[in-house]
């Protein structure tokens, strides 16, 4: 038999090692080949991988696109009257079915900056509880007394705890309304940016409005404010009657020792409700109470250390309200207390327009809309200054 040398060195007849060497080279053959699909296979998921990397933008696109069709219909209605795109737009495309309904919904940045600019006023919305709502109304129980309790036994028999008291307190929404005016030249002007102008004016007379009404509104067609809510003596006052303390002076402070009546708002309210307190009051009284020492001469009044932060009084937060009154016989012109607690806003978050081209040519109306409310759900929670 003929014998042939095999690979490895070692004699082995000749058919078995031509297999062997067949099927060694077979064997180099297929790792090849799949080292080749497998390279080939890298280099195509880099190649994606880059392509992924190179459009980051695309899910920012798509949401713009999302958008874009009722902020361009609302650009050409504002401009130009046209509202055959808004009407196009579904209910949930923010678009009205009817213009009986008041107008069209705004644009949704039109509406975040008139909301920003309600925020950051100087009115009693920046300390106050707001709630959104979809109704008419808004209704909130109020628990007027503690939770009754007792000590258990096990000699004696376990007395029946008597009930507390809730009252149910209802703030209805009220239709507030603007109307700024621009002329029809200035819409047509391309580089004129007519949502910022438009959500600017409108935040401007809803401040002035909310901002009054919220002090001393008296409930018709609009909020009811603090300062009309039932009062009485803090000693006799009720849990729905809000406390007064005297200024300890005739439409004045005392002329000795005015701080004495501070510190008595001060502590005339419940310790659950100063933790979150703070004074409200106008420029002028701030002005007068900011002259005001204690005995070792040093200023009750503390400006803020740090930018934005409000200055504090007896170490209470104060925030200037323009619209309360001044200090005058029978005013109440000095507010302490937690009034997340004591006033609730309740608004709707639709803002609607409407545009006007006729009532005062050639100038275009626009009547903007928004229902809002405002009322005191717990009146134990705030304290007043009366100046006799």
């Amino acid at each position: 038999m003929t014998e042939v040398k095999a690979a490895a060195g070692a004699d082995v007849p000749g058919d078995l090692g031509a297999e062997m060497l067949g099927f060694v080279q077979e064997l180099k053959a297929f790792r090849s080949e799949i080292q080749n699909r497998l390279e080939a296979q890298e280099t195509r998921m880099t190649m994606l991988d880059r392509k992924t990397i190179s459009r980051p933008r695309a899910p920012l696109a798509a949401e713009a696109d999302q958008g874009a069709p009722h902020q361009k219909a609302f650009d050409a209605y504002i401009r130009h009257g046209d509202d055959g795109a808004l009407r196009g737009l579904p209910l949930e495309g923010k678009a009205m079915t009817t213009t009986s309904d008041g107008g069209f919904l705004v644009a949704p940045t039109v509406a975040m900056q008139v909301q920003e600019a309600l925020n950051v006023t100087a009115s009693l919305r920046r300390v106050a509880n707001v709630v959104a709502v979809e109704s008419a109304s808004y209704e909130v129980l109020v628990d007027m007394g503690d939770i009754a309790h007792g000590w258990a036994t096990e000699a004696a028999a376990q007395a029946e705890t008597g009930t507390p008291s809730v009252q149910r307190v209802v703030i209805p929404v009220h239709e507030l309304s603007a109307m700024p005016k621009a002329s029809q030249r200035l819409l047509d002007d391309a580089a004129f940016d007519v949502e910022t102008w438009l959500a600017g004016r409108i935040a401007e007379k809803f401040a002035r409005a909310e901002a009054t009404a919220f002090i001393s509104g008296d409930g018709v067609n609009k909020p009811r404010g603090i300062l009309t809510h039932a009062k009485a003596p803090n000693g006799s006052a009720t849990n729905v009657q809000i406390g007064t303390i005297p200024s300890g002076g005739t439409g004045d402070f005392a002329a000795t020792n005015p701080a004495n009546a501070l510190i008595d708002l001060v502590y005339a309210l419940g310790a659950q409700y100063r933790a979150n307190a703070s004074f409200v009051m106008n420029s002028k009284t701030a002005a007068a109470v900011r002259k005001m020492r204690d005995a070792d001469g040093r200023f009750l009044w503390a400006d803020s250390l740090a930018m934005g932060q409000p200055a504090q009084l007896l170490g209470y937060p104060v925030l200037v309200c323009e619209d309360m009154p001044d200090i005058a016989q029978g005013s109440h012109s000095i507010g302490f207390g937690d009034f997340r607690s004591a006033y609730t806003i309740v608004e709707r978050p639709d803002l609607r327009v409407l545009r006007d081209p006729f009532s005062a040519k050639p100038h275009v109306l626009f009547y903007a809309t928004k229902r809002v409310g405002g009322g005191v759900t717990d009146a134990r929670a705030v304290k007043l200054m009366v100046f006799g």
